[in-house]
């Protein structure tokens, strides 16, 4: 089977599956889920949505936010884990919000990545979510499943969203990352998974990576 026929039947069973996947981070704008996808590094979506309303309550846009002390921001976030480096990058960021794009979210990549603590991953859930720019952020469920599904060598996140962007139709990458994370967290676990009875891997999965796989468990 050639990677575009298991792109077309993942692709299926993902819809059938996840017909309108919802972001999984709560907010209410574009700066409110910037700040919540920043939250989120090595940290779950669950703990972010615990976390994020108590600062978004204290400080719900740039301008509040760059007003506030740091050690107040690093105080309601500890819980998210890295809290010294998020807090400072949520003040700093937020305060070239208003000194740069007029306390509004800009809509690049370029301007989003130039923001402390913003990576390429973040700027692209901003891009695609907030904005509807097609983009396909690679998480780490992305990436393995990715490998698993041997739709990508598993090499690095950029090499595995190139090997993406070019197997999936552009128009349905804005969704299509959210329902690969939905199934990686509730039909495809990292460890400790079952490949043969899984709906996909079943029969995505290369045998080299069977393989690996089963001699890790």
């Amino acid at each position: 089977m050639t990677r575009a026929e298991k792109a077309a039947r993942i692709l299926q069973i993902l819809d059938e599956l996840y017909p309108q996947p919802p972001v999984p981070l709560l907010h209410r704008d574009p700066y409110t889920l910037l700040v919540a996808v920043l939250l989120s590094a090595q940290c779950t979506d669950v703990r972010v949505n615990e976390v994020s309303p108590r600062l978004f309550e204290r400080a719900g846009n740039p301008a509040d936010m760059a007003r506030l002390d740091v050690r107040e921001i690093r105080r309601i976030i500890r819980p998210c884990g890295l809290s010294p480096q998020k807090s400072k990058a949520i003040k700093e960021l937020s305060k070239l919000l208003v000194q740069r794009h007029g306390g509004q979210v800009p809509k690049t990549f370029e301007e989003l990545e130039a923001l402390p603590g913003v990576g390429h991953k973040t700027a692209s859930v901003v891009m695609a979510q907030a904005f509807g720019v097609p983009a396909f952020p690679v998480d780490t469920h992305i990436h393995r499943l990715a490998a698993r599904w041997g739709l990508s060598n598993g090499k690095s996140v950029e090499r595995t969203e190139r090997d993406l962007k070019a197997v999936f139709p552009e128009a349905r990458w804005n969704a299509l990352h959210l329902q690969i994370i939905y199934f990686g967290r509730e039909h495809c676990p990292a460890r400790g998974h079952d490949l043969s009875a899984c709906r996909i891997c079943s029969w995505a999965a290369t045998k080299k990576r069977i393989h690996e796989e089963s001699r890790r468990s």
